[in-house]
């Protein structure tokens, strides 16, 4: 499987500025939900470009282990993002990953004309 497209939508998080795996796997509609992202950002290729620290758990928690979650946490407030308690307030720091204008991620159906 590739994972191009998660990393693409990852690319799009704008700094200062996390979102959610399932957040991300909703606007995927990706099987395997959630821990699909984990998968594929566990993955993900090094001096790629893909801001992986902006993608947090439910509930805007860090859940990499460590030493990484320290390294997201220093990435994140870096940028802006304060961090307390291991987790990011989603309500002022949070993204939306699903395409405006959409109803939970899914597609608008043209009505059938009759005839």
């Amino acid at each position: 499987m590739s994972w191009q497209p998660v990393y693409s939508l990852v690319k799009k998080i704008p700094r200062g500025r996390v979102t959610t795996y399932g957040e991300l796997a909703k606007a995927l509609r990706l099987p395997g939900g959630a821990r699909a992202i984990g998968y594929a950002l566990a993955a993900c290729p090094a001096g790629g470009g893909i801001p992986w620290h902006r993608v947090l758990g439910a509930g805007g928690r860090i859940r990499v282990p460590e030493p990484h979650a320290e390294l997201q946490q220093r990435l994140l407030e870096a940028e802006g993002v304060s961090i307390e308690h291991g987790r990011a307030n989603l309500e002022r720091f949070g993204w939306p990953a699903a395409k405006k204008g959409t109803r939970s991620g899914k597609r608008k159906t043209a009505k059938r004309r009759r005839s």
